[in-house]
C-alpha cells in the first residue's frame, strides 16, 4: 500500500486538528468528575453502595455498547456529522446530571454522557486516518496523551469546585468544555462544498460487509483481546487498588490517593510514545510483550512484596495499559479504508470495554470469595499472559481487509 505524502502538520487542517484534541479531551470528564463528590451528592441524592457500584460500572458498559452501534450511525451521517451529535449527547448528559434530583436522572444523564463519548472514542481513529493519514502516529500520541490527562483533571477540581460552588457546578462545569468542542467540527461541515470534495475530505461508507466480516477475523478479535485485557486491568485498579494498597501494604487514604495518580499517570508517557513507536517499528508484538511484561511485574510485587517499593510495583502496573494507545494506533495501521477503521474500531473498542466492565466486578466477587487481594491479583496476573498470546495475531503485518474473502 503506498504511502501518504507527508504534509506540514497545520497545512490546511488546523480545524481538524484542534476538533480531535478537543474531542479526546472531552472524553473521560464525566467518568472522573463525579466519584470524589459523592459525599455531598449524597446531600441531595440518596446514594447507596449499590447506587454507587451501577455508576462505576456506566462507563465501560456504555463504551461498549454504544461503541458497538457506531459503525452503524456512519452509514448514515458524516463523521464529522456524528461527532458533532456525540459532543452534543455529552453536553445534555453534563448538563443533566447537574440538574438531577433523583438516582434515576443521575443515571439517566450520566448514561448519555457516557454514549456520547463511546462514540467519540470510536471515531477519533478514523478522523485521524482521514485528515492526518501522513502523521497517524503523532496523532495518536497526541489525541492519546489528551485522553490521560482528561482522566487526571476532573478528580484534582472536582472536590474544590464543590466546596465553593457546590457539587452541580463541579459536575456540569464541563458541558463548557464539549460546546467549545463542536465549534471546530461545525466550521468544518459548513465550509464543506458539497460539489468539489479534495481527496482529504472523502470518506468510504461503512458498508455493512466490511461491518459484518470483521466480527470473522483473527485480526478483530485479537486486538479486541489486547484492548479488553488492558481495560480489565486498568478500570480494575481504579476501582480497588486503594483497598488493596490498604490491606495489604498498610497505606493510608492519602498514600493509596497518590499512588492511584501514580497509576493513572503512567498513561500520559504511554500515550505520548507508544503510538509513535509503533507506527516505526516492523513488529509491533514486541510492544505488546513490553506491556504484558509490565503487568507481570506490577501483579507479582503487589502478591509477593506489596510493603516494599510499593510505588515501583504500582508504577509498572500504570505501564501495562500501554496497550490502549497501542491498539488506537493499530487500528489505522492495520486497515486500509476508513470504512475498515471506523468497523475495526467499533469492534475492538466493543469487545474491550465489555471486558472492562466485567474487571471491577470480577475483582469484587473474587475478593468477597477469598476474603483477600492474593486470588483476584493472580486472576489479573493471568489475564495479561492472555494479550501476549492474541499479541502474536496483532503483530502480523496484515491489514483487516485482506482478511475478508473475495
Amino acid at each position: 500500500m503506498p504511502q501518504p505524502r507527508s504534509l506540514p502538520l497545520w497545512h490546511g487542517r488546523t480545524l481538524a486538528l484542534l476538533g480531535i484534541l478537543l474531542v479526546a479531551f472531552n472524553l473521560r470528564t464525566a467518568v472522573a468528575a463525579l466519584s470524589p463528590i459523592f459525599s455531598q451528592v449524597r446531600a441531595d441524592i440518596p446514594l447507596d453502595s449499590l447506587a454507587v457500584g451501577v455508576l462505576g460500572m456506566l462507563p465501560p458498559v456504555c463504551f461498549a455498547l454504544f461503541g458497538i452501534l457506531t459503525p452503524l450511525f456512519t452509514r448514515r451521517a458524516s463523521l464529522e456529522l456524528v461527532v458533532v451529535l456525540s459532543l452534543l449527547a455529552i453536553i445534555v448528559g453534563h448538563l443533566l446530571r447537574a440538574v438531577s434530583g433523583s438516582f434515576a436522572i443521575l443515571t439517566a444523564g450520566s448514561v448519555i454522557a457516557f454514549a456520547g463519548m463511546a462514540v467519540g472514542n470510536v471515531l477519533l481513529p478514523p478522523l485521524v486516518k482521514r485528515y492526518f493519514p501522513d502523521r497517524i502516529g503523532l496523532m495518536t500520541s497526541l489525541y492519546a496523551t489528551v485522553l490521560s490527562l482528561s482522566t487526571l483533571l476532573p478528580p484534582l477540581v472536582a472536590v474544590p469546585v464543590a466546596d465553593g460552588a457546590g457539587w452541580r457546578l463541579s459536575v456540569g462545569m464541563w458541558a463548557a468544555l464539549a460546546v467549545i468542542a463542536v465549534l471546530p467540527w461545525m466550521a468544518i461541515l459548513l465550509k464543506r462544498s458539497p460539489h468539489a470534495a479534495s481527496a482529504g475530505e472523502l470518506i468510504e461508507e461503512a458498508e455493512p460487509r466490511v461491518l459484518g466480516r470483521v466480527w470473522h477475523t483473527a485480526l478483530g478479535w485479537s486486538l479486541g483481546v489486547v484492548f479488553g485485557i488492558s481495560s480489565v486491568n486498568a478500570y480494575a485498579m481504579f476501582a480497588w487498588l486503594p483497598e488493596i494498597l490498604h490491606d495489604t501494604a498498610g497505606t493510608d487514604a492519602s498514600q493509596a490517593g497518590v499512588l492511584l495518580s501514580l497509576f493513572a499517570g503512567m498513561g500520559i508517557p504511554s500515550g505520548l510514545l507508544i503510538p509513535v513507536l509503533a507506527s516505526r517499528m516492523k513488529n509491533v508484538g514486541v510492544l505488546v510483550y513490553v506491556g504484558v511484561v509490565a503487568f507481570l511485574i506490577g501483579d507479582l510485587g503487589l502478591i509477593f512484596l506489596p510493603g516494599t517499593a510499593t510505588w515501583v510495583w504500582v508504577a509498572s502496573a500504570g505501564l501495562g495499559p500501554l496497550l490502549f494507545p497501542l491498539c488506537l494506533v493499530l487500528i489505522n495501521l492495520r486497515t486500509r479504508t476508513h470504512a475498515g477503521a471506523v468497523a475495526l474500531s467499533g469492534f475492538a473498542q466493543g469487545i474491550g470495554y465489555t471486558l472492562g466492565a466485567l474487571g471491577p466486578l470480577a475483582v469484587g466477587v473474587l475478593h468477597q470469595v477469598s476474603g483477600g487481594w492474593i486470588l483476584p491479583l493472580w486472576v489479573l496476573l493471568g489475564t495479561a499472559l492472555v494479550a501476549a498470546l492474541a499479541g502474536f495475531v496483532v503483530a502480523r503485518p496484515r491489514l483487516l481487509e485482506d482478511s475478508f474473502g473475495r
